[in-house]
């Protein structure tokens, strides 16, 4: 008898079990080799699927229909040969990783200790067949770093389990689609260094004087550094002097020094990767530069070319050279126990990790995504980045999690260049109500002002002479803001009048150019990265702009309250706030005076990584990075329409609730129940539906926020 584990009925094609084990074996030892565990992963592809030889499977591969737990049976065998990894990457190949429970757990309980009770007869069907065909790989020692201790061991199997899956998904889409699966097609890492060394050799022959010459300056010292020993790194360079070209030069050049795989960029905002992925696309050319985010669609999503486009299928399971995520997309996937997400973390080792805005990280996950690095870096042969011009007080968290380290700065002389690109001035302006602030803005001709909140941000707006006022908030879709900051930018590029209020949005990443900008006061990151859209082309070391800030009459979003005190302790203890000592002094501050311990692992993320229950499932329960308690309402617009059309007509997908996304604004429930009760909304799902009553939301300020300003909103 031919043992099946797949069978393609359009065409008759099959696949023996055999085959696929040996194939995944293999493909799976190729990407555990990086981290040192090829034997151990080449043993799980061997075992994964072995419960598919009962005559249960075979039934119903060959049209039964009947329910099989084909994942149990291989996880049995691997508790039996006290191979605990194994055990669990295979109970958990199909259905996630299970937590692993306690000696109490009887057969019925759908933990690994419950489930590797389980015999034929007991819970799954007799899989003895394999014996005829299957020799399961002995075990080697494994790296002593990967399991010293529990923690070590919980990362571990994560990653032990993404090579398993990927490379079972692997061979089986490669049987399905007869080998021509339409992977792979990029260019080797040593020509976007070529591309890139294209690109900037004009800036270090020629530098521009003034800034220019600086931003050269920075870019020559990145390279240099790229020689340095894998490790991790710090690029503490002020805003404008052009840290993602300077950090991209050295993970490029650190990558073929010592033979890294790829380039891992990681942005804090969706709305930042775009403009990232605008300038790596210029360089690299646009095929070449994969982006995994919430919103990123690609042709094969659309049906056009299904299963064919590179960049879609690189996107699974990042298997190119040079990757654009998101902060939410690769911590929450470092901490999931779910396939699909475990998929590409394997190709996570080998690599560069560049962490855009690293001041940015999530203060409640701050410690679990240190100590994620940090392992990264000491057992997975990563390098790591941490790049911004407000470098956070992350060395004491780094030392508790790779003690000895050195972390080592890219840009030379920290302190000169802060004062060479030193372009603004920061100036208290005390408490202002919102009149008063609307008009302190009305005299400028173009000024940026961020506030804290949504609501505010709407109501000073509506204070403002409409003729070249603008409102940015995530109150408005994607689409929406997308528009108006391609107006901003026009407007201050021919000199126009340019008033902008926004919300915290738009300090991080984007390029706009005020010449005065008002910040509520906020914490001192927030700050500095406002002042950041001020006169960033000035001349360096010149105090061209100016960063007025001031206390709003309001009272500040509960989870600033602590960025503020801290903030307020540079205030009145430092003339520059901006400067590299101030800084220091508020992140730590921040992390280790206003917040204890528990303030920084919110979830007890690190106490059940080190459970001996290893409990994946509350792990990745607890992990989440956003709280995603909003739900999403659609806005219909001309180009939303055909979208929502089809989806009442044919349900969700991904492809099309990413590209809906664009149109969507994320509001909490208790605003949800209240556009529900008013029969403002045409609901979807219980977390989702579509604006029915269009005059609640508008292109300059979005969606009402409370009912009570109802439609005379935007009268």
């Amino acid at each position: 008898m031919t043992y099946l584990a797949h069978f393609d009925p359009d065409n008759g094609r099959k696949q023996s079990i055999y085959d696929h084990l040996c194939s995944s074996a293999e493909l799976a030892a190729d990407f555990a080799d990086v981290f040192g565990a090829g034997q151990e992963a080449r043993r799980c592809g061997m075992l994964h699927d072995i419960g598919k030889y009962s005559a249960a499977f075979q039934r119903r591969i060959r049209g039964s229909g009947e329910q099989v737990d084909h994942s149990t049976a291989g996880a049995v065998e691997a508790w039996k040969l006290k191979d605990i990894p194994a055990a669990f990457c295979v109970a958990g190949h199909h259905s996630g990783l299970p937590d692993g429970g306690t000696r109490l757990d009887e057969a019925d309980n759908s933990t690994l200790r419950g489930r590797v009770r389980r015999s034929p007869g007991y819970g799954i069907e007799d899989y003895s067949a394999y014996r005829r065909e299957i020799n399961v790989p002995c075990a080697s020692p494994l790296p002593a770093a990967l399991v010293r201790k529990r923690e070590d061991a919980f990362f571990f199997v994560r990653m032990l389990y993404s090579c398993l899956v990927d490379a079972d998904w692997l061979d089986t889409e490669a049987f399905m689609k007869s080998g021509e699966t339409g992977r792979s097609g990029f260019p080797p890492l040593k020509q976007y260094g070529e591309k890139l060394g294209k690109y900037i050799r004009p800036w270090l022959d020629n530098p521009s004087r003034g800034l220019g010459e600086k931003r050269s300056e920075i870019l020559a010292a990145a390279i240099k550094s790229s020689s340095n020993e894998p490790g991790i790194f710090t690029l503490t360079a002020p805003t404008g002097s052009g840290k993602t070209v300077a950090s991209m030069a050295f993970a490029l050049g650190h990558a073929q020094k010592h033979d890294l795989r790829r380039i891992i960029y990681v942005i804090p905002y969706c709305s930042i990767i775009e403009q990232t992925q605008s300038v790596f696309g210029k360089i690299f050319g646009e095929d070449n530069v994969v982006s995994h985010y919430s919103q990123a669609t690609y042709p094969s999503e659309e049906g056009l070319d299904e299963c064919r486009d590179k960049k879609y299928l690189a996107s699974e399971n990042w298997d190119a050279p040079i990757i654009l995520t998101t902060a939410v997309q690769f911590f929450e996937s470092l901490f999931s126990c779910g396939p699909s997400r475990c998929r590409k973390l394997h190709n996570i080792a080998g690599s560069v990790l560049i962490f855009d805005e690293a001041q940015m990280l999530p203060v409640p996950f701050l410690r679990p995504c240190v100590d994620a690095i940090a392992r990264l870096v000491s057992s997975y042969r990563c390098s790591a980045v941490l790049c911004t011009a407000t470098q956070p007080a992350l060395g004491p968290l780094i030392e508790r999690s790779l003690p000895g380290n050195i972390t080592r700065e890219i840009c030379p002389q920290r302190e000169k260049m802060y004062e060479l690109f030193r372009r603004v001035k920061y100036e208290y302006a005390g408490v202002l109500s919102d009149s008063e602030l609307a008009g302190r803005l009305s005299s400028q001709r173009q000024v940026l002002c961020v506030v804290n909140r949504r609501d505010q941000a709407q109501s000073v707006y509506k204070l403002l002479c409409r003729d070249g006022a603008f409102h940015l908030s995530t109150a408005m879709c994607p689409a929406d803001r997308s528009a108006k900051l391609t107006e901003i930018r026009r407007r201050l590029k021919s000199g126009e009048v340019c008033r902008v209020v926004s919300t915290s949005l738009i300090e991080a990443g984007v390029d706009v150019d005020f010449p005065v900008v008002f910040r509520a006061l906020a914490g001192l990151d927030s700050i500095i990265q406002s002042g950041g859209r001020c006169n960033r082309e000035g001349v360096p070391g010149k105090l061209g702009g100016t960063v007025y800030i001031f206390e709003s009459d309001r009272s500040a979003p509960e989870m600033l309250r602590q960025n503020i005190s801290a903030a307020k302790y540079v205030l009145n203890s430092y003339d520059d706030i901006a400067s590299p000592e101030a800084v220091s002094a508020y992140f730590n501050e921040l992390l280790y005076v206003e917040k204890d311990d528990a303030a920084l692992d919110a979830k007890g993320i690190l106490a059940l990584c080190a459970d001996a229950e290893m409990p994946y499932r509350k792990v990745d329960d607890a992990f989440h990075v956003i709280d995603s308690t909003q739900s999403s309402v659609y806005i219909p617009c001309k180009a939303s329409l055909p979208l929502l059309d089809k989806l009442e007509r044919f349900g969700p997908s991904r492809s099309l609730m990413r590209q809906l996304g664009r149109y969507s604004v994320g509001v909490y429930p208790p605003h949800f129940r209240d556009l529900l009760g008013a029969g403002a909304l045409k609901q979807l799902t219980t977390d989702s539906a579509i604006l029915k009553d269009e005059s609640l939301y508008s292109d300059d300020t979005g969606l009402v926020l409370s009912l009570e300003e109802g439609k005379g909103l935007f009268s």
